[in-house]
């Protein structure tokens, strides 16, 4: 997970733009099959709910995070990741613009 780049993928042109922009993110597809997507959360508090389990990379800027059913929270920043379970959810909170890779397992 800590390669600055990908190669030799395909990038899905439409973007994914969730609360209002607050959250914008490109698929890319890797030749092995797998999917992640690469984005930027804008400085807010939200509210994510995940299908697949999936690993949050943390490029650059910082977050708090809490775990569906779990009362803390735990800052993350660049170069750390964690871990949502599939059909569960996260709150995640930015101050600043948030880079992040998604690996979708």
């Amino acid at each position: 997970m800590s390669s600055s780049q990908f190669d030799n993928v395909s990038v899905v042109k439409q973007a994914n733009v969730y609360f209002d922009g607050r959250c914008v993110s490109h698929t890319v597809l890797l030749a092995d099959g797998s999917r992640k997507t690469i984005g930027v959360i804008m400085p807010s508090s939200l509210t994510f709910t995940t299908g697949a389990p999936e690993v949050m990379e943390c490029v650059a800027g910082a977050c708090r995070v809490r775990l569906n059913g779990k009362e803390q929270w735990t800052t993350y920043a660049a170069g750390q990741s964690f871990a949502v379970p599939g059909d569960s959810s996260f709150d995640i909170v930015c101050d600043d613009a948030f880079h992040y890779v998604c690996h979708f397992e």
